[in-house]
């Protein structure tokens, strides 16, 4: 089992060697990473920086990041109970419930938040309810990207 990345080197014209990794089979290319992970930056952090400079009070703001936190854990777990269900592995009915469960729950909470928010314009309430899906399905697209690099690898 080689857990390294083989490296393999091309000539250029000048004799500099470029080194280039292999690819596991099943893994992800590099540019899909950076881009799940830059999607993952970007949501979270413009939802953050929103939060930062919005001119609503401190416990409104403890509401907004609670749902994000909420938000990203239960779409990760359920992304890991499907997956793991496809796979094959056990999981139990109650946790995959939960995991749903929770995860309606919290784009409720963010549905319901912005739609009662008064002292939020409409368009702010856009740019976070598009934060918070994006930082959402990056999460998730991480979280698979993660677990599929890890299961290239055990291959080997």
């Amino acid at each position: 089992m080689d857990s390294e990345p083989k490296l393999v080197t091309d000539r250029e014209e000048d004799n500099e060697p470029k080194i280039k990794m292999e690819r596991k089979e099943g893994e992800p290319t590099a540019a899909f990473k950076g881009a799940s992970w830059a999607a993952l930056l970007i949501g979270v952090s413009a939802y953050l920086i929103g939060l930062f400079n919005a001119t609503m009070e401190l416990n409104e703001k403890g509401y907004y990041f609670a749902v994000l936190i909420f938000g990203l854990y239960s779409a990760v777990s359920l992304q890991k109970v499907v997956r793991d269900r496809d796979e094959g592995i056990p999981v139990t009915n109650i946790y995959y419930g939960i995991s749903w469960v929770a995860l309606i729950i919290s784009i409720s909470l963010i549905g319901i938040g912005l739609y009662n928010a008064g002292s939020i314009i409409l368009s702010e309430k856009g740019f976070y309810g598009m934060a918070f899906v994006l930082s959402l399905f990056s999460a998730v697209t991480v979280q698979k990207n993660i677990r599929d690099t890890e299961q290239a690898r055990e291959r080997d």
